[in-house]
């Protein structure tokens, strides 16, 4: 079975984790055979862009001490044979450069989502 995992919120656990969830979970899942591929989308193109860590945060003598790599995270699905994708036209939405992409990451526009669709199983929203 191929999924796609649709990821369109971003940094909704990466200020108490040191992880975004699903790109975890994906990596989790590729890890034991699963055949995945990412989509992000909306504000989660951002992820794409990144290249550093989050900041660290301390809260009431509270500190994160091992603060979200998105860059190394996306890096780790790439090179696990992951293929991610981001939409250009939400790259554009939120004056993010296509140029910036990180290596490996390929934008698809709106109207190539068909096709991406259609080349997995099943499709999973984040």
């Amino acid at each position: 079975m191929k999924a796609l995992q649709v990821i369109d919120q971003a940094f909704r656990t990466t200020t108490e984790e040191q992880d975004d969830t699903i790109l975890w979970l994906t990596q989790s899942m590729r890890g034991a055979g699963g055949h995945l591929t990412v989509l992000l989308s909306g504000h989660a193109v951002y992820y794409a862009t990144q290249h550093q860590t989050q900041p660290a945060l301390t809260i009431a003598g509270w500190a994160q001490t091992q603060p979200a790599n998105l860059p190394r995270d996306i890096g780790n699905l790439l090179h696990s044979g992951v293929p991610v994708f981001a939409v250009t036209e939400d790259l554009e939405e939120r004056g993010l450069d296509r140029q910036t992409l990180l290596d490996g990451v390929q934008a698809v526009s709106r109207q190539g989502l068909v096709n991406l669709y259609e080349s997995v199983d099943q499709i999973w929203q984040w």
